[in-house]
Formats: structure tokens, sequence, C-alpha cells
């Protein structure tokens, strides 16, 4: 029933697009990418394995209504597909959410990712591959009931807030907020620093306070990220965790190396290297090694892929 649904939407977003210009006060965007790796998993305790395998590739449909008097209706409704999945049923929820926008700033309703995993930019240079930080750090984290605000820019700063209801299924009955102040370019075009601060209180069961920054200099972009976790409920001590990226962009070329951190659980280290054939598309390759503090042996990770986005 799932894929039929999928298949349905899909036909339907892609019949919407092409008739846009008949509808244009309600614009429709399709868009997505399709990341897939060939690479060799050798986990300890596991035996090595070679997969072809999807990395967060995705589909979605977004856009807006100009409801006049400076206000708007946005939304987003966005799947991952999973190309490398043994059945069929191979969709999965990413954020679907609606809102409203306007000289207030924006709010929106449904399943979203929080403030504080969106204030980590563009920092980790391996995400959604095997080197992604949610591997050591927690609060990666899209909440399935939330609402969530974002305050007009104020010169170059923006603060942000996301509510979790404590219905979601992953809250334990307790309500969860999550906060972050901001400031420059993510992507780094418009400014040449980005910096936040962002804090979770009791989402998924964890307290966790994050301060990002990167900086482009140049052809190099270094960033920093450094993070204290507890668990909400009990006793436990925090543990605090660092990350250290880099990337030098040689014209096609991108040259990547990070390193994470984090106190009693393990250390990672990757590079990686990137060619862009197209704005939309790239062929990449990296090495990833993890070395947990519960394990004898260390988790490497070698992969080649292709990611191309529409």
């Amino acid at each position: 029933m799932m894929n039929a649904f999928c298949k349905t939407l899909l036909a339907s977003a892609i019949a919407t697009a092409s008739i846009a210009s008949a509808h244009a006060a309600d614009p429709l965007t399709v868009y997505g990418k399709l990341n897939v790796t060939v690479q060799s998993n050798d986990a300890a305790g596991a035996d090595s394995e070679t997969t072809v395998q999807s990395n967060a590739s995705r589909f979605g449909v977004k856009g807006d209504y100009d409801l006049g008097n400076s206000l708007s209706a946005f939304y987003t409704v966005e799947y991952e597909v999973d190309t490398g999945d043994d059945v069929k049923e191979n969709f999965k929820a990413r954020n679907q959410f609606v809102g409203l926008k306007g000289n207030f700033g924006a709010v929106s309703v449904g399943r979203n990712d929080t403030m504080l995993k969106n204030s980590q930019g563009k920092i980790d240079q391996f995400n959604d591959l095997s080197g992604d930080l949610k591997s050591l750090f927690k609060g990666d984290n899209r909440m399935a009931q939330t609402v969530t605000y974002m305050t007009p820019s104020m010169g170059d700063f923006r603060f942000g807030a996301t509510y979790v209801a404590d219905a979601d299924g992953d809250q334990a009955g307790e309500n969860g907020f999550s906060t972050a102040l901001m400031y420059g370019d993510a992507g780094l075009k418009k400014s040449a620093v980005y910096a936040a601060i962002a804090y979770d209180s009791k989402v998924k069961g964890y307290d966790i306070l994050r301060a990002s920054v990167q900086a482009k200099l140049g052809d190099f972009k270094l960033g920093g990220i450094y993070q204290t976790q507890e668990k909400s409920e009990g006793d436990s001590d925090s543990t605090n965790g660092y990350l250290v990226s880099a990337a030098y962009n040689m014209k096609e070329v991108t040259l990547k190396a990070q390193y994470q951190d984090m106190e009693d659980k393990g250390d990672s280290w990757s590079v990686g290297a990137d060619y862009k054939l197209a704005k939309p598309t790239k062929l990449f390759a990296f090495y990833t090694n993890r070395s947990m503090d519960s394990a004898a042996e260390d988790d490497k990770y070698f992969g080649v892929g292709m990611e191309h986005k529409f």
C-alpha cells in the first residue's frame, strides 16, 4: 500500500510540475537527489561485505502560495528512497510539514528536523555517508510531531525554536524543545563565516548543547563543532565531544578531511574527494575509520559513488 501511494505521489507531482505554468499562483517544485555508493564495510565483530547502497537518496515536492497582505503558505513533502533495500517498499518519511510565513517570520507544523540538527550547517563534510557525525553525536533528530518558528533575519542573525509534542513516539511522554541562534549563511555564499549555538531540552531523551562554526578562507573551508550531551533523566554524567573538518577546492576537485571524538564513546576520522562533473552531478570517494571504546577492532569503510541532484 505504501509503495502504491508513493508511486501515485510521484506521478501526481510530475504531472503537476508539467503544468505549473498554468497555475503560476501556486508553483510546485519537484526536487531530490540520488546518492549511491559501491563500498566495502568492515565493521568490528562482523564479516566484511561489499554493498551497493543508497545514502539518504530522496524525492520531494515543495512550494508556497501567496495569500496576500505579505503572507504566504508553504509546504514540503519529502521521502527517502532507499535504492539498496531488499524489498520494494523502500520509501521512508523525511521532512513533511506545512506553514505560514510573513513579516513575523515563519511557523510550520508537522515532521521536521530540529533546530539543533539544522544548526550544524554544512560543517559535516561526510554527511549521510559512513563518516556522518551522528555515528558519535546525539542530536541529529527528525521528529514526527513538531511546531517550528524561525524569526526574520535580523542583520546576519536568525533565531529558531522547535517544540516536540509529548505524544511523539520518541518522547516518552515528555515535551521537548530545541533552539538555535545562527549567524551568517550556512552555505558560505553570502558570508565568509557561519556560526551557531543550539540547545536541546528533553528531545529524544537527551539534553544537548552544541556550538558550531565554519569559515571560508580562499579555497579552504574550515569548520568545528563542540558538543556536550547527557540523558534528560537519571544521574548519568554529561559527555563532551568535538569535530573538526576541512575542505580544499581545486576547480572541479574538492579534497576533504574530518576528525571526530566523543568522550567515553569513540573517535572517527575520514578522508575523501569529490569530482564535479556538472553543477548537479559529482563522483566521489571516501575512507572512514571509526574506533569505538566498546569494541576491540575498528570499523572501516571505503566507498566510491555518484550523486545527482534534480
